[in-house]
């Protein structure tokens, strides 16, 4: 005999209710952190003995005390470096985003736009940057605003395709339910479009913000020294000229972590956005 349906519902209730148990810390840090830690170690251990093994002198090939000794002395103008081409990236990886994602929805808007005008994205992001920076340079000048650009430009692309992709793959009952109640062109895009575009839009975000301290550490190359101080780019031009090559493992290992922490700052955005309905981020928190 089928149960009644407020038993069922009274049931779904208490196993609500029920606190889920917590993972001991030791499992979590055995399965989580015990291996990536091992492998660090082992990796910082064959850097040190090879280099000692072979006797190969620091400017070949430095060991991990000689790039802490580097990063050490020469703290104030890594530091300064750093602060530097955060800024420059914050800012490109903003313009990236706002007018990246501006443009895809005005592009999603209409299907004659987009096959108009978004080959000639794709055109531009095969483009080098190498090839297109003596332009930016030309019109903006050279230092700190061609720099921005140039991280703008290396960072748009991912936003704009990853924007579109999601603001064309709506669920179609759900499109057709808002056809259904005579949702306007701009209802539709606002209430629905774009609200199940956030994952994909999430997604870009997360490749631009990384590319975007590519894209201010290689401008920095090419457009200047960025306003008359040097960020990561500069450093690591005049650290190579000099044969500082410990410091120049210093600014290279400095431009991984601004990457990671970028990206992690994102992606704390993104579960703080979509944890509490969209899949991908449930997933990641359990």
């Amino acid at each position: 005999m089928a149960m009644p349906e407020m038993e069922i519902t009274k049931q779904q209730s208490m196993l609500a209710a029920v606190p889920k148990r917590k993972r001991p810390f030791a499992s979590t840090f055995k399965e989580l952190y015990l291996g990536p830690m091992i492998a660090f170690i082992l990796f910082l251990t064959l850097w040190q003995a090879i280099p000692l093994a072979l006797g190969l002198p620091h400017y070949i090939l430095p060991k991990p005390t000689d790039v802490w000794e580097a990063t050490v002395s020469d703290w104030a103008l890594l530091s300064e470096a750093i602060r530097i081409t955060i800024f420059e990236s914050v800012i490109g990886f903003f313009l990236s985003a706002v007018i990246g994602i501006g443009v895809s929805v005005f592009l999603a808007s209409s299907k004659i736009l987009e096959r108009s005008i978004y080959p000639y994205a794709i055109i531009l992001q095969t483009i080098p940057v190498v090839a297109v920076a003596p332009i930016v340079v030309i019109w903006f000048g050279a230092g700190f605003n061609s720099i921005v650009v140039i991280s703008f430009l290396i960072g748009f692309f991912p936003v704009i395709s990853n924007t579109l992709m999601g603001l064309n793959s709506v669920d179609k009952n759900m499109d057709e339910l808002f056809t259904l109640y005579n949702a306007s062109k701009w209802q539709r895009m606002w209430k629905l479009r774009i609200p199940a575009a956030m994952p994909y839009i999430m997604t870009g975000l997360k490749i631009s913000c990384t590319l975007s301290i590519v894209g201010a550490i290689v401008g920095e190359y090419v457009a200047g020294i960025g306003g008359g101080n040097g960020g990561l780019g500069y450093a690591i031009t005049v650290a190579a000229i000099q044969v500082k090559t410990s410091f120049l493992f210093s600014c290279g290992i400095a431009a991984a972590i601004l990457g990671i922490g970028f990206y992690l700052v994102v992606s704390l955005f993104s579960n703080m956005l979509l944890g509490s309905w969209h899949e991908s981020a449930m997933k990641s928190e359990k």
